[in-house]
């Protein structure tokens, strides 16, 4: 804990569990209002921890204390840690760099691999087909592979994307967050060459907090805007105006990425209803989802998702995982199974002695009413079988 926490009698990882999810993603300006706002509830909280030490009896109360001290130890080992794998992750980054770019080369045709000329020529002179460079599409169908990025790309998309050359990302410190690129070649959809989207995180220990997404404003040509889509509707029978009546509508699209949802300002924060917060939330996770998937699945292993590999070893660790639920719940249905069971046996066994007291019941009022009562006895002592036919 540090000193500006003990200062002021609480503990503001408490606070990050006690705000609603939309508010943990505001800047840190936006959340001093609610800081404030949680305070008394925050050092009521710290006087119910102060009340659980002061209700120990004093050779425990010692031994807690041993623990909190060896538990400060661990924090601070464990802020070395992260900052040392953020080192580490920058030195490798770097190391990554020519394989990424000797990736470029070959998938946009800049470069040609060894052997492949010779074939390529042959079939020229065989076909009369034009020579394809690099790897066609490759960037759009690796994302396509992707389950998360699929849901997102539509039909419309896809020509624009086929121009994507290369995607890249990179840690930036002021504020801290990554950024990806996208690059593409001249294209008839919009002019940008670079598009990109910039996450502002909020450190919290291991889990980072998205504070605001900042996505490139797409310069589209005219009518070839894949983010909205111009309808027509027929004027009315009778209408002076006999002009069609056109409106612009948004419609589901990849490069929608790239205007993400916005953090309202203080003012308007206060009119949000519980609703609108939580769609709000919901938007901005599904923002950040698809911006990890891109950083951490697609830029380095491409190729995997292009060839349809990476999509197997997906699905080995969701098999492995749903295993080992499986098994747990694969032993509790057993239980079950053998709880049914055991009732059911008890059941018929209550059944046979009901049936052995009436039997005894039957063979004494015989003697009173005759045989006819004694038929009447063999007739209801019949098993279910007998009764259906």
């Amino acid at each position: 804990m540090s000193k500006d926490n003990d200062a002021e009698g609480f503990d503001l990882s408490e606070l990050r569990s006690d705000l609603p999810a939309a508010a943990a993603a505001l800047s840190p300006e936006d959340r001093k209002g609610l800081v404030n706002a949680l305070k008394n509830k925050l050092q009521s909280l710290a006087g119910q921890h102060s009340d659980v030490l002061e209700s120990l009896s004093p050779n425990v109360r010692k031994r807690v204390e041993a623990l909190k001290e060896i538990q400060s130890h661990h924090d601070e080992l464990e802020a070395k840690f992260f900052e040392e794998r953020a080192a580490l992750e920058a030195k490798y980054q770097k190391l990554y760099e020519p394989l990424y770019t000797k990736r470029y080369e070959i998938v946009n045709g800049i470069v040609e691999v060894d052997g492949v000329v010779k074939e390529a020529s042959a079939a020229v002179e065989e076909d009369k087909s034009p020579e394809e460079k690099g790897v066609p599409n490759f960037w759009l169908t690796a994302m396509k592979t992707n389950e998360i990025l699929a849901e997102e790309i539509s039909e419309r998309d896809e020509g624009a994307l086929k121009y994507l050359k290369d995607i890249k990302w990179s840690r930036i410190d002021k504020p801290k967050g990554f950024k990806l690129e996208f690059f593409f070649d001249a294209n008839p959809y919009f002019k940008n060459s670079v598009l990109t989207k910039t996450y502002h995180m909020i450190d919290d220990d291991d889990e980072p907090i998205l504070e605001k997404a900042i996505g490139t404003e797409i310069e589209w040509y005219p009518g070839k805007c894949l983010t909205e889509k111009l309808l027509k509707k027929k004027p009315k029978k009778g209408s002076k105006n006999a002009k069609p009546i056109t409106k612009i509508e948004k419609c589901e699209s990849f490069f929608n990425f790239f205007n993400p949802p916005e953090i309202p300002d203080d003012d308007d924060d206060d009119d949000l209803d519980e609703d609108t917060a939580e769609e709000l939330q919901n938007l901005m996770e599904q923002d950040y989802d698809m911006g990890s998937a891109i950083r951490d699945k697609i830029i380095p292993h491409a190729v995997s998702w292009f060839t349809g590999e990476a999509v197997q070893d997906d699905d080995i660790g969701d098999i492995v995982g749903d295993e080992d639920e499986g098994g747990e719940e694969d032993e509790e249905d057993e239980d079950d199974e053998d709880d049914e069971e055991d009732d059911e046996d008890d059941e018929e066994d209550d059944e046979e002695e009901e049936q052995s007291k009436s039997k005894k019941k039957s063979s004494g009022g015989s003697k009173k009413s005759g045989r006819a009562q004694g038929g009447r006895t063999e007739q209801g002592e019949r098993p279910p079988e007998c009764k259906q036919q």
